[in-house]
This record gives C-alpha cells, structure tokens and sequence, in this order.
C-alpha cells in the first residue's frame, strides 16, 4: 500500500495494483480500475516516484527472501486445492 494525501488534508492508503490512470488536471486525479477517482494533493511527478519506490521495494523484498532462503517455491495443486476453488463469474453489464 502507498500512502497519499486527500486534497482536503487526510492521508489514505491506496492499493497501487488498483490504479487504471493518473492525471493533472491541474490537481493529481487517480482513477482507479473500478471507476473511483481520487484528487490527490500530491503532484503527479510525485506520486509517479512514490509508486515506482514501492514497486522496486517489492522486488528488493522478494530477492532478499529468495536469497535468503526463506521462500519456498509453489507446489502443484493438490486434488483438494482444486476442491477449494470457488470460480466467479463476471456479471453482466
């Protein structure tokens, strides 16, 4: 989660995995994929540079778990995984 700051003043939390777009117009507006649109006072420079630092501080994180030997690597499905799946289906518009 990255933190950013309302234009109105409260700091909020915001999943970067959800952002469609950002845009200046003049303030920073993020629009995120499900249509919510959020104005930031952040300006768009920033908030770019605040988005790559926590992608490259999850890269940095998930090498040092390879590394370190602490990760461990996915296994095949088990037949009673493939019991737990729930599959969703899109609704229609």
């Amino acid at each position: 989660m990255i933190l950013l700051t309302r234009l109105n003043g409260p700091e909020f939390a915001l999943n970067p995995d959800l952002i469609e777009r950002a845009d200046q117009t003049p303030d920073t507006v993020i629009t995120l994929v499900d249509g919510t649109k959020y104005i930031i006072s952040e300006s768009l420079s920033e908030f770019m540079s605040i988005v790559r630092r926590y992608r490259a501080d999850l890269i940095a994180d998930a090498e040092i778990l390879v590394s370190s030997g602490t990760h461990r690597p996915p296994t095949a499905p088990t037949d009673s995984d493939q019991a737990r799946v729930v599959r969703l289906h899109r609704q229609e518009r």
